[in-house]
């Protein structure tokens, strides 16, 4: 259901902006690297646990509507299948999981560019808001599902291939506060016991992507100097 409801959205989102204006379209994809996870913070014979959410290929698009010639705002969408391998420790010690992870990002995010006059290059940066849908399962733990609150950092260049299309070098962090424990998708419950602690998830990713200038685009120009 939460797949069928992020299609419908996007889909309505690209017909609209078919009609619009300065609207960029954004492809993405990239490598993120492993992320330890633990609730060393509060540990507890009742429950501790620690693992590693490896890394694997992030893949997603957004809509970017150009406010300004210097400003955007994007929505976002981003996907990350990978594995995390868990030990748990206290009543249920050596207790092992190896969990699939689905991690969909759904993210509005606003973007500063800057292109200097004559180059292809437009640096870019911005802060992201949103949430993260995480399915998660395992023979071990069985099959859970959360939604959480996220945030995101980026910054990269589009480099200009051509007037509407160009070619995108990103780096990006991406983090979930609170979205990976024991009382959540990495939950114990399988097992007759509970963790209520919870560990922040914090992604590092590097990649790039296309993107490309839909509808009436106005042309790019270059303030000029008083005389």
């Amino acid at each position: 259901m939460k797949k069928i409801f992020i299609s419908l959205v996007f889909l309505t989102s690209l017909a609209s902006a078919a009609h619009s204006q300065n609207v960029r379209l954004n492809l993405y994809g990239g490598y993120v690297f492993d992320d330890k996870v633990d609730n060393s913070y509060s540990y507890s014979e009742a429950g501790y646990f620690q693992g590693k959410i490896k890394g694997g290929f992030l893949w997603g698009g957004g809509l970017e509507f150009r406010l300004h010639e210097y400003y955007g705002l994007e929505l976002l969408y981003q996907r990350l299948d990978t594995k995390a391998p868990i030990d748990y420790y206290g009543t249920i010690q050596g207790q092992h999981a190896n969990i699939d992870l689905g991690i969909n990002y759904i993210m509005v995010g606003g973007a500063r560019s800057l292109r200097p006059p004559g180059s292809k290059a437009e640096p870019y940066g911005g802060f992201m808001l949103g949430m993260a849908i995480i399915d998660a399962k395992s023979q071990e733990l069985g099959d859970n599902s959360a939604t959480k609150f996220a945030w995101g950092l980026r910054l990269g260049t589009n480099v200009w291939a051509s007037d509407r299309v160009g070619i995108k070098l990103q780096m990006q962090l991406l983090s979930i506060p609170q979205g990976a424990g024991g009382g959540l998708y990495f939950g114990t419950g399988g097992v007759g016991a509970g963790v209520s602690t919870y560990s922040t998830m914090l992604q590092f990713a590097l990649g790039g992507g296309l993107t490309f200038k839909l509808g009436g685009q106005q042309p790019h120009t270059t303030p000029t100097q008083p005389q």
